[in-house]
């Protein structure tokens, strides 16, 4: 009689940390695919920055070598966009 109280006291709770572990487990799991959806946004915004930066040193060139800038405009100009 005993083991039968035992054991339908036992196998409830049992299951109900068993319940508890599995829906943390799957919270983990969506907070990591979550978070790396995250950060394949911010590599594609870098991939849009760096190409914006091209143009811009691009369109600087073209300006140093048709003569509107001096070098030391260019260089300025160079320096602030880098910065940014």
């Amino acid at each position: 009689m005993e083991k039968i109280i035992f054991f339908g006291l036992v196998i409830p709770i049992f299951l109900f940390v068993l319940y508890l572990g599995g829906r943390a487990i799957m919270t983990g799991f969506s907070a990591k695919s979550s978070n790396k959806s995250d950060s394949e946004i911010e590599v594609n915004n870098n991939v849009d920055n760096s190409e914006n930066l091209t143009e811009e040193l691009n369109k600087l060139n073209e300006l140093l070598k048709s003569g509107a800038l001096t070098q030391e405009e260019f260089e300025k100009a160079k320096k602030k966009i880098l910065d940014n």
